[in-house]
């Protein structure tokens, strides 16, 4: 009897041994068939289908942006200061209505266009906050104090970062769902992941983390560190996040001094 149960309960590994056996064996053949045929472990990883990425990270990041925008004082918002903080919201809820899963594996034009349609609105509503604060900073009119002046600059900049996060985590391949399908031929992005085997999973995909990372040091470093950017419009979103980084960074330091003396 212990001999059977041992049996039985190999059987199911040694079946999904066999079926891996025959699925690589029929793709020897359809490639011998078919010289242009390229096989699941001879895809590069941005074309390897994958699961689809859980959107916990994404709207928890979305509610920390619209949290900050909130916090920001009223001469530093386009008025009503409720507005755009409730559009975004209002964004997040229907997303979720219409796609309830969990994970963002299936595409549409809505679901696109609602999701593009979110991040514009927290980029309009922190581009807002951003000028306004440099118009200030350069009138000298700004925050007195130094822990204001920080606490203002570090809600602009940080949400700054998580926009431009959405920016290149919705473009990269057509967005989440695209890249969970895998039928891009090029990147925009070129992680370190993708360029090198066995550092990663075969079907390894960036997640938002992966973009929220991107952002924050093109943020602090004013350029790309391990990422590179493939394609212009992503170097043009770079360079814009880097160029509005560095801005209120030389602009808040400069204040603060005066302000320190």
């Amino acid at each position: 009897m212990c001999a059977m149960s041992e049996n039985d309960a190999a059987a199911p590994g040694a079946d999904r041994e066999l079926i891996e056996l025959l699925h690589r064996r029929f793709d020897r053949i359809e490639g011998l068939l078919d010289p242009g045929f390229e096989s699941a472990d001879e895809r590069p990883a941005w074309r390897r289908p994958t699961d689809g990425e859980e959107r916990w990270a994404v709207t928890l990041a979305i509610l920390t942006a619209v949290a900050l925008q909130l916090v920001l004082p009223d001469r530093l918002t386009i008025e009503p200061h409720w507005l755009l903080p409730g559009l975004e919201i209002a964004l997040l809820l229907a997303l979720a209505a219409i796609h309830p899963h969990r994970r963002l594996n299936r595409s549409s034009y809505a679901l696109r266009g609602l999701g593009l349609s979110l991040v514009a609105a927290i980029s309009l509503a922190n581009g807002w906050s951003a000028v306004k604060l440099v118009r200030e900073l350069l009138h000298g009119t700004g925050p007195s104090g130094a822990l204001a002046l920080l606490g203002t600059a570090g809600a602009v900049w940080v949400t700054n970062v998580i926009a431009f996060a959405l920016w290149y985590w919705e473009w990269d391949r057509g967005g989440p769902a695209a890249r969970a399908e895998g039928t891009k031929d090029y990147p925009d992005f070129l992680f370190p992941q993708m360029q090198q085997q066995g550092i990663a999973a075969p079907d390894w995909q960036p997640y938002f983390g992966d973009y929220l990372y991107v952002a924050f040091t093109n943020a602090t470093a004013f350029s790309p560190t391990d990422t590179m950017p493939l394609n212009l419009w992503v170097k043009l979103l770079m360079m814009t996040q880097a160029a509005v980084s560095m801005i209120i960074v030389l602009l808040v330091v400069a204040r603060a001094v005066g302000i320190l003396q």
